[in-house]
């Protein structure tokens, strides 16, 4: 069997969702295509080489419609011959990507290919493709669930309430989430992934000054009269500071098979090892990651200790902190350079963002297996390993 090796991983800084977000005035292909542009060039790759380019994003509607990924490889220059599409699997998509990816070097479909992901939210507001009135899930779905599917931040309402999840342990992870990719930017751990686009060359949201009294002062986020009725148990813990907030940026990886990459004279920076993909709880919506991660380790072989470095989405802090619980995993090896709660978390482009910081992160620190998941809305989650070469 072939394996599939990455060879480069690059993204953008990631700017404010918002109007006057840093990264707001670029156009969400644009986004992507200095990626796509930016990865061809750190590589050397000649892009007519490449077979396929796989992207993720969420809300394909606007700006973000019409296989967004394809008319960014267009506009970052590449030949008209390499095709693309463009994939959703929520937060997961462009981790997706890389799954599918993969997978397709490993069973000889590809040589050369990249996996990406882009979101533009200041652009493309979250549930823009769903108008209002209408109703994305369906009448079997309603007859399934009568009480009602339930927004994400109500989803990691109910986490924080079954594990018993604290306010003070939310706002201490978020706490340290910011010190850490604070203290990775002052040290300059980024500079190898972050391809700076239009003078912005951080990411924007990382607030190195916060502190534990600024967090605690923030209202609820979600607190909702109906579903405090419906939901006893939440006692309206989450809040912006202790979930990732609405950002714009773009990653991508290029992934070859290895004879592919000594061929043309490309050093691997990791091995995909292994992958796996899981349903769960709709209305606890954001737990896949738990049967995820057993499942990609039972594929590949190994045990929990066997990891070196982990790579958790910090969809919020209650996902990460219920994950931890659940399967024991070492905090220090957690989301060594921050997570989402700081650096932030657009949406399609997120999974390809933590394989791009947890490939560089492998590489600084030596590690031999790393593991990446990501929960992601409906109930689903990805998880794959990596392995340091």
């Amino acid at each position: 069997m072939r394996d599939a090796v990455i060879v480069e991983a690059v993204r953008t800084p990631i700017g404010k969702g918002r109007p006057n977000g840093s990264l707001a005035h670029v156009h969400p292909v644009e986004l992507l295509a200095h990626t796509l542009r930016s990865l061809a060039e750190r590589s050397g790759v000649d892009p007519a080489l490449i077979d396929d380019v796989i992207g993720g994003t969420v809300d394909q509607v606007g700006e973000q419609a019409m296989n967004t990924t394809r008319y960014a490889l267009l506009s970052a220059g590449f030949p008209e011959t390499v095709p693309a599409t463009t994939v959703d699997r929520q937060c997961g998509s462009s981790q997706q990507a890389v799954h599918f990816a993969a997978q397709g070097v490993v069973s000889g479909a590809y040589d050369l290919v990249v996996a990406c992901g882009v979101e533009s939210m200041s652009r493309v507001p979250m549930w823009s493709n769903v108008p209002p009135g209408k109703d994305p899930f369906g009448p079997g779905v309603a007859e399934r669930y009568p009480q009602g599917l339930v927004p994400q931040g109500i989803s990691a309402e109910l986490i924080a309430a079954k594990w018993s999840i604290t306010r003070e342990q939310m706002d201490t992870f978020a706490l340290s989430s910011h010190r850490k990719a604070a203290g990775a930017w002052q040290e300059g751990l980024f500079d190898a992934e972050v391809a700076p686009l239009d003078g912005v060359s951080r990411d924007e949201w990382v607030r190195p000054d916060t502190g534990l009294d600024v967090l605690a002062g923030l209202r609820p986020a979600y607190h909702d009269p109906a579903f405090a009725e419906r939901f006893p148990q939440i006692e309206w813990n989450v809040t912006a500071g202790n979930a990732s907030p609405v950002n714009d940026g773009a990653s991508a990886v290029l992934i070859a098979s290895g004879d592919t990459a000594a061929r043309l004279g490309l050093r691997p920076l990791a091995r995909l090892h292994s992958f796996a993909v899981t349903g769960s709880d709709p209305l606890l919506m954001l737990t896949g990651v738990v049967p995820a991660t057993e499942k990609v380790l039972r594929r590949a072989g190994l045990r929990l200790d066997d990891i070196d470095l982990f790579e958790v989405n910090e969809a919020f802090a209650a996902v990460v902190l219920a994950w931890a619980q659940e399967t024991g995993a070492d905090p220090r090896k957690v989301n060594v350079r921050g997570g989402a709660v700081a650096l932030g978390h657009p949406l399609g482009a997120s999974g390809t963002r933590l394989t791009t910081t947890l490939v560089h992160a492998m590489r600084d620190r030596g590690a031999r297996y790393a593991l990446q998941t990501m929960c992601e809305a409906g109930g689903l989650a990805n998880a794959m390993i990596l392995e340091g070469v």
